[in-house]
């Protein structure tokens, strides 16, 4: 008996990025839409047109890029928007706009500020108007998961009426619990007349903890897409995550009457990737992609493991992308090579400047590495390109001097909008140290939120990846850093926020009342 198709919806470069720190510039995004295109993703919404110009660069350089993969971008039912996205799609072999509007009474109260009828009418004409821009037209009732039914179902029927032909029900605060989720979708598909017309879709927060749960529900009870991110990247706690739900749908195929064509090989590495650019770690107990997803230590384990694998693995670490798809490079490894693996990773460069100088920078790591994985290479590039932006502060010298019993002491020079500074100072640790004297310099006035450690790869011979959170007046950005010295990996990481600090004002939020 065939089964149907569940297609794959993935936020990652929309809703991902409106975690706290975790905006990408343009060069960052294409590499991930890449791999989510190798990772033969149905579709990919590459982020909110009209929020900046950069994000409207990222989803025109991504439409014209991306060609097994539908290209989608987010529009708010207003002209503009969808003029805006319609413009960054119109190359796209296949593109979608994405319009949405509030359908909660509170939503509708409080924040639009308008009648349901207005609302109605006003997703109906937002509807049309992208009909004219794109074949492929996606609606969203924001704040479904709060949403009265019959309400829902009079704006479902008007707009696939309009010529909608995704139905998006998202569940924006993660309030929903899995049984009642699952049944409002099916009376939502049972009601509306028309609902044959349209495919049904979810899309999950993680508030609660619910995301996956909530939309393995709906499935059951007929939605055909699910919109998630890889790792569960989004907003306050989430969004549903890729991974999660692929591999759920595939392991209980007795229980799901769907099947997804996702190439479930490159979770693994399109996780890595992710975590690497935005600088959000995956925890070592995540589902799927975690360090100890695949791990056992208790002493039965092991022994049941080793007897016969399914006895404790529903899963095999090799079909998720676990030690398959590595080409291990070391320092005897030549430019062809290095070249092709970059070029299997999706990476490319403007000029063959840029590529020599990095791999120049993989020679050096590779005297200090035994053997470099395709995370130290992922990491490696995004280190060179932000090196080739016009950075305002750059590390020039870092000299660290600690001792057992003795304050630690850091003395640094960087290169501040052309012009070399230096600063020493004491700390409780090296890396405090280093961050005093770097602030010495800057005098940024920022707080740190956040400091987070890594391990690229296993061995004591490992890069670090260091995370660090910065908060100036309401503004929250994320600096990345990696390198063999966690001390160096910790400045360059502070140094990055600090950069992404004075590049400017950060992206519009989707849903604010003005752009």
């Amino acid at each position: 008996m065939s089964k149907d198709r569940l297609i794959i919806f993935d936020t990652t470069l929309r809703d991902g990025e409106q975690s706290p720190g975790a905006t990408m510039d343009r060069d960052e995004k294409l590499r991930i839409a890449r791999a989510l295109e190798r990772l033969k993703v149905d579709v990919i919404e590459a982020g909110f047109a009209i929020a900046s110009q950069g994000d409207f660069e990222s989803v025109k350089a991504i439409a014209e890029t991306i060609k097994d993969s539908t290209v989608c971008s987010l529009a708010r039912a207003k002209d503009a928007d969808i003029d805006r996205a319609g413009e960054a799609l119109k190359n796209a072999a296949s593109g979608r706009i994405h319009t949405f509007i509030a359908t909660s009474p509170i939503h509708m109260q409080h924040k639009l500020r308008m009648q349901p009828d207005d609302v109605v009418e006003a997703a109906v004409k937002a509807v049309k108007y992208a009909r004219n821009l794109c074949a492929d037209v996606e609606f969203s009732c924001e704040d479904a998961g709060r949403s009265e039914i019959d309400f829902l179902c009079r704006i479902i029927e008007k707009v696939i009426d309009a010529g909608a032909r995704t139905i998006n029900i998202p569940d924006t605060v993660g309030y929903a619990i899995p049984e009642q989720f699952g049944h409002t979708i099916g009376q939502l598909i049972e009601r509306i007349p028309n609902s044959h017309k349209a495919v049904f879709s979810v899309h999950c927060h993680n508030d609660l903890g619910l995301a996956v749960a909530n939309s393995l529900a709906a499935v059951l009870n007929g939605a055909r897409q699910v919109e998630c991110t890889i790792n569960g990247l989004g907003e306050r706690a989430g969004n549903a995550s890729l991974e999660e739900i692929v591999m759920a749908v595939r392991t209980r195929g007795d229980l799901f009457p769907v099947e997804t064509r996702i190439d479930t090989t490159g979770i693994v590495p399109a996780s890595r990737l992710v975590s690497t650019i935005t600088g959000f770690p995956v925890q070592p107990n995540k589902a799927i992609v975690g360090a100890n997803a695949f791990a056992h230590e208790s002493g039965i384990h092991q022994d049941g493991v080793l007897k016969h694998r399914e006895t404790y693995e529903i899963m095999r670490a090799e079909d998720v992308g676990w030690n398959t798809n590595r080409m291990v490079l070391g320092k005897h490894s030549g430019r062809a090579a290095f070249r092709a693996r970059l070029e299997e990773l999706g990476i490319s460069f403007d000029t063959n400047e840029a590529l020599n100088d990095t791999f120049q920078r993989f020679k050096d790591l590779a005297d200090k590495k035994h053997e470099v994985f395709d995370e130290d290479l992922q990491a490696l590039v995004s280190d060179v390109k932000k090196a080739a932006e016009d950075e305002r502060y750059k590390l020039v010298l870092l000299d660290v001097a600690s001792k057992t019993g003795e304050t630690p002491e850091a003395r640094v020079v960087l290169n501040v909008d052309g012009s070399e500074v230096e600063a020493s100072c004491e700390g409780a640790g090296p890396v405090d140290a280093t961050f005093r004297a770097i602030e010495q310099i800057a005098q940024s006035d920022s707080m740190l939120q956040l400091y987070s450690v890594n391990a690229i790869t296993s061995g004591t011979d490992s890069q670090g990846e260091v995370t660090v959170r910065l908060e100036r007046g309401g503004r929250i950005v994320n600096g990345h850093g990696a390198d063999t010295d966690i001390i160096t990996a910790s400045a360059k990481a502070y140094l990055d926020a600090l950069n992404h600090i004075a590049a400017g004002v950060p992206r519009a939020h989707p849903q604010a009342a003005d752009v």
